[in-house]
């Protein structure tokens, strides 16, 4: 009780000072992103970021009764589930030797297994054109029957610009992140927008590829780096015909085993 008695009367005092402070020094000592001080966003939404503002949300008026307001179309809905490739044989000199491992076809057939439990009606399978991309997106589709797939060279692995912070040991040249970074951004506008106007109920879509473009398509260029997912894992993204995005999950595994849970290509992940 005595040192609570001798701990309470300053830290009381220390509050009541720091209390003032901050209420005439808030832009000195807080940061814009964790209380603006005009109580709105330091960064606003980019409402028009897919370029079709305005045109999936079409306002109408009703005559079905008295009242005159405008309503909007039915909302819908695009559901993307971005699938990372399995685990793969590294020690590949070329793209057709890097197939999936072993484990790496356990883990894909534990993502499939896992997207059939949602229940969807999925419309495509969209897989990257690498081999490791390939056998994962394969060995899902003998899960999910009926769907149409594609594959693609915009979804293949690649880096998108420098990450920042930058990775020690690591300096690459400039010439990959100019190829990459305007592939993977076609890659985004092509398969990251808004439901089409045809669009009457919401749409269900796979797409098999790499960690670095799955962190690309959703994160500012340079912090692709900053997260990580693990081989197999499942993260979806929704889009609204109103333009708004919700992550849902991200980089979910819960459904393997974890001694099957991996990032690296190694036997263990020994940099974790």
């Amino acid at each position: 009780m005595k040192w609570r008695k001798l701990i309470s009367v300053p830290t009381v005092a220390i509050a009541v000072w720091c209390g003032a402070f901050v209420s005439e020094k808030k832009q000195n000592i807080l940061a814009p992103w964790i209380l603006p001080i005009d109580g709105h966003s330091s960064v606003k939404w980019d409402a028009n970021w897919d370029g079709r503002h305005g045109i999936s949300t079409k306002v109408r008026n009703t005559t079905e009764t008295q009242d005159t307001s405008a309503k909007r179309s039915p909302r819908v809905r695009r559901h993307i589930f971005l699938v990372r490739h399995g685990q793969y044989k590294v020690q590949g000199r070329t793209d057709l030797e890097q197939s999936l491992t072993s484990l790496g076809e356990r883990q894909a057939d534990l993502a499939g297994k896992r997207l059939q439990e949602y229940g969807y009606t999925y419309t495509r399978l969209v897989s990257s054109s690498m081999t490791r991309a390939k056998d994962t997106a394969r060995i899902i589709k003998e899960t999910i029957n009926a769907i149409r797939t594609v594959e693609t060279d915009l979804l293949t692995e690649g880096a998108p610009i420098k990450p920042e912070p930058t990775v020690d040991g690591w300096n690459p040249d400039i010439d990959p992140f100019y190829q990459d970074s305007v592939r993977i951004e076609a890659a985004f506008r092509h398969f990251i927008h808004r439901p089409d106007t045809t669009q009457t109920e919401d749409t269900y879509e796979i797409l098999v590829c790499h960690a670095n473009v799955i962190r690309a398509l959703q994160l500012p260029p340079e912090a692709w780096l900053r997260m990580s997912l693990n081989h197999g894992s499942i993260t979806w993204l929704t889009v609204l015909n109103t333009g708004d995005v919700v992550l849902k999950q991200y980089g979910d595994t819960g459904f393997m085993p974890i001694e099957d849970c991996t990032t690296y290509n190694f036997p263990e992940d020994v940099w974790e």
